[in-house]
């Protein structure tokens, strides 16, 4: 009886150990599934986007279709929630604690406002901003040195400055006086016309700052603009871009040329610009993006990214109306 006892017992202990090695092994494939060998994971990103308009979509767009590329050919899969706040700084706060109660793996914020509701709303998710001109007005950081030490990184649709200048010197030698025009609730608009305005005096011009609050004053600031300026300057500035033509119907009847800081305006209203590519710009978002959600980057050790490529641009059509003959190193605009 001992002895059938025994040997049931040994028969027993061999089936578990047998178990225990075949849960081992299946737990062992099911590990290294799980750590990545077979490529990327599953990602969930939300996009807030101040407001819209052709270059910040371009942005949104060369994201999206970069980092779902970079995911899908190491067989992961991305999904996207792109909101946009209608150019309302308080419905970015609302989007982005969306996304915190979510628990989405990365944020994109497009446009300063996004970035800066972004940054108040979550310290631990990873934020990535694009169209964002300076990082160090956005974020206020004084000491600013390209990186942020936190949890936020991205791409600056920053221009250089005295290029642009340069250009409206080389289109207009004979001006006097420039107009700045800008949205005083944009600090980045701010930064730019701060930068540009002693180029532009050094150069010989005399130059005025006009700023319209919101969209709703656009028209009533650029005719008093349009009225003591002989050419206009407009930054990159985001209700600017979305009132371009409102600014053109003031500013083409009164023969008065725009040289503009990005792509966008200048298509709107302007006559010239050196501009970035916006989707070339959200492209390089999406690889940062990609770097942070696949291989683990750090955005605060991350350098805030240039955008890759300036191009002299042209408003064929604009230029034509107003009897302006551009170099050939100008590139025209389409569409």
């Amino acid at each position: 009886m001992k002895k059938r006892l025994l040997a049931a017992l040994m028969a027993g202990a061999m089936a578990l150990t047998m178990t225990a090695c075949g849960g081992s092994s299946s737990g062992s494939d099911d590990s290294n599934a799980a750590s990545g060998d077979s490529g990327a994971g599953s990602y969930k990103v939300g996009i807030v986007q101040l407001v819209q308009h052709e270059a910040l979509d371009a942005a949104t767009q060369g994201f999206q279709d970069k980092l779902k590329e970079l995911v899908e050919a190491d067989g992961g899969s991305v999904e996207f929630d792109s909101q946009n706040a209608s150019g309302e700084s308080a419905n970015c706060t609302t989007i982005v604690n969306g996304f915190v109660s979510e628990g989405v793996d990365l944020i994109m914020a497009n446009a300063t406002a996004a970035l800066q509701a972004a940054q108040a709303g979550t310290s631990d998710i990873p934020i990535l901003g694009t169209s964002v001109t300076d990082y160090g007005t956005a974020l206020g950081v004084s000491d600013w040195t390209g990186k942020t030490g936190t949890n936020i990184s991205g791409t600056t649709d920053l221009a250089p400055l005295d290029g642009q200048a340069d250009m409206l010197k080389e289109l207009f030698p004979d001006a006097k006086n420039v107009g700045l025009l800008y949205c005083s609730a944009e600090p980045n608009s701010k930064y730019q016309i701060d930068t540009i305005k002693p180029l532009l005096e050094k150069l010989g011009y005399t130059c005025t700052e006009y700023a319209f609050t919101d969209s709703n004053d656009v028209a009533s600031v650029t005719q008093k603009a349009a009225a003591a300026s002989d050419v206009m300057y407009i930054p990159t500035d985001n209700t600017a871009a979305s009132c371009t033509e409102a600014i053109a119907n003031v500013v083409i009847p009164a023969k008065v040329p725009v040289i503009a800081g990005e792509q966008g305006i200048c298509n709107g209203c302007g006559v010239a610009t050196l501009s970035i590519d916006y989707y070339e710009l959200g492209q390089a978002t999406g690889e940062m993006a990609y770097e942070i959600l696949a291989n683990g980057a750090n955005p605060g050790d991350m350098e805030v990214q240039p955008a890759p490529n300036f191009t002299k641009m042209y408003n064929k059509t604009n230029c034509e109306k107003l009897g302006i003959t551009v170099p050939d190193d100008y590139t025209a605009i389409e569409g």
